[in-house]
């Protein structure tokens, strides 16, 4: 199944208290409940002004629709096409 990593642009995330965090994490949460089994919340990333999640999903769209009944911003929702780290980097052989 497809991963996604999803921006989400919200002003002043990184001065998100841990109370606000959960009651995002609670939000979103129930909304992929409702959404069923076929989307799955990986982790999120918490910057400055953006929070960055990593999904799994059928699709872009399943992806935008836990957005919209969450009311959370999805500005760029894209298609991860290889994961890669430090092992990558050492000979196949």
């Amino acid at each position: 199944m497809p991963k996604y990593v999803i921006e989400r642009e919200i002003p002043g995330a990184g001065k998100l208290s841990a109370s606000d965090l959960q009651a995002i994490s609670q939000k979103s949460c129930g909304v992929l409940q409702k959404l069923g089994p076929s989307i799955n919340w990986v982790e999120s990333y918490v910057t400055g002004d953006k929070v960055y999640c990593i999904y799994i999903a059928p699709n872009e769209a399943m992806v935008r629709e836990h957005a919209k009944q969450g009311g959370f911003p999805a500005n760029r929702v894209s298609e991860v096409k290889s994961i890669i780290d430090p092992t990558t980097s050492e000979s196949a052989g």
